[in-house]
């Protein structure tokens, strides 16, 4: 295997430990990222609580996974477009709305209990389709905020301050569903989202901010710019491998594995609500922000297709005995372990791919991107879920984890012969 071909020397060399966080434009958008992943977790929180004990229905919460994952799929690209002929701080914002807007719904809903099945459909796709504004936007606005030789670190620190919301997101739910109850609980949900959305307003970032002369984006032609995109970065293997990397994690494991943890527990014996069962909830999001942390407060692990492939092997294997393990505190060891590795070797994916995209197509790479690592995480539920019900839970998401294994086995055998015959 190589380090990964055209990334920048500035992105490979080691660099001060949170680099990006010492820029304050950057500091100010990932405080108000993670604020805002925090209140789109206890959005979730709140409202599948109420609506799932309101219905009883197998079906909305099958199709809840759905709804969140299935317009990363269908549009991420064009987000990635809208993102590449507009502001994307625009964009961000209007997702933010979409967000707020949703909130105010389910609350007013709850509040006079005229909460409908259809009403439950319509705000759970809304709540998709904004998590699409903002994904591939916030990806290519960094741009704008640091410099090329942060973006590692901006990425990395990002991708931290989110899974931070997620591991907040259900203490402050429930803590919300306790004190003010579901309908004022997210009325005072919609507070958490003002942050970004006002910093974006006046924030200097964007393209009538840059220096430069701003590119030429081709025309809009659909669900065509898919595979246009593809064949305009074939030629650059890092995007490729990167993607290709991305989306088989997604396809086969995802984080389908979460919403199978009851049954995990059932079998470690810690079943039953409770401190036991919730460390083994919030076990993967700490090891992804141990992370962060650790690997941004010693500068480690240049961005190369390598490394980003060797930790995507260690999740595999982590989670393969994760899936297999009868031990609770092993268990526990190797869902952080689990969480140490996704979020290494993402943001790394992600960096290579951002550092590698050519500027007049970035925002598609970044959405086809974004595509393949959230798109395709509805298949998870196919793999991880539906194959459990037939062989059960343990060794789906154990074969699934060998399927991804072999994936990345034959990525890095295309990366070395890549090197092979480049010497």
């Amino acid at each position: 295997m190589t380090e990964s071909p055209g990334a920048p020397a500035s992105v490979a060399a080691r660099r001060p430990s949170f680099e990006a966080f010492r820029n304050p434009g950057f500091r100010a958008f990932c405080l108000g990222s993670a604020a805002a992943m925090l209140a789109d977790n206890v959005e979730h929180v709140i409202s599948y609580w109420v609506a799932f004990r309101k219905f009883s229905s197998p079906a909305l919460g099958g199709f809840a996974v759905i709804s969140h994952w299935l317009p990363f799929l269908l549009f991420s690209i064009h987000a990635g477009r809208l993102a590449d002929r507009f502001d994307p701080r625009r964009i961000i914002q209007l997702g933010m709305v979409l967000f707020m807007g949703v909130s105010i719904a389910w609350g007013a809903l709850f509040l006079t209990d005229t909460l409908q099945v259809w009403h439950a459909v319509v705000l759970l796709t809304l709540h998709g389709i904004a998590g699409v504004l903002w994904s591939p936007a916030s990806m290519l606005l960094l741009h704008d905020v640091v410099p090329v030789e942060q973006l590692q670190s901006a990425v990395r620190l990002n991708a931290t301050g989110r899974y931070l919301g997620m591991l907040l997101g259900p203490a402050v739910g429930s803590g919300l569903l306790l004190w003010l109850g579901p309908a004022y609980g997210l009325f005072a949900n919609v507070l958490i989202y003002l942050p970004l959305t006002i910093w974006l307003w006046k924030a200097r970032y964007g393209p009538k901010f840059r220096i430069e002369r701003p590119v030429a984006t081709p025309p809009n032609r659909g669900f065509a710019d898919v595979i246009a995109t593809l064949r305009a970065v074939r030629g650059n293997p890092t995007i490729v491998f990167m993607t290709l990397l991305a989306g088989g994690a997604s396809f086969f494991v995802g984080n389908s594995y979460q919403a199978q943890m009851p049954g995990f527990a059932a079998a470690l014996g810690h079943g039953d609500p409770g401190v036991t069962y919730g460390m083994l909830l919030a076990a993967d999001a700490a090891g992804a922000l141990t992370a962060g942390i650790a690997l941004e407060s010693r500068g480690l692990l240049r961005a190369s297709t390598r490394t980003a492939v060797i930790l995507a092997m260690l999740w595999c294997t982590a989670l393969g005995a994760f899936a297999m393990t009868s031990h609770y505190a092993l268990a526990l060891l190797l869902l952080f372990i689990a969480g140490f590795m996704e979020l290494s070797f993402s943001s790394m994916a992600q960096t290579l791919v951002q550092v590698n995209a050519p500027p007049a197509l970035r925002g598609r790479v970044i959405g086809v991107y974004s595509m393949a690592s959230l798109g395709l995480r509805m298949f998870s539920g196919v793999t991880v879920g539906m194959l459990g019900a037939i062989l059960g839970i343990h060794w789906s998401l154990a074969l699934s984890a060998v399927a991804l294994l072999t994936l990345t086995s034959v990525i890095a055998a295309s990366v070395g012969a890549r090197r092979s015959a480049a010497t």
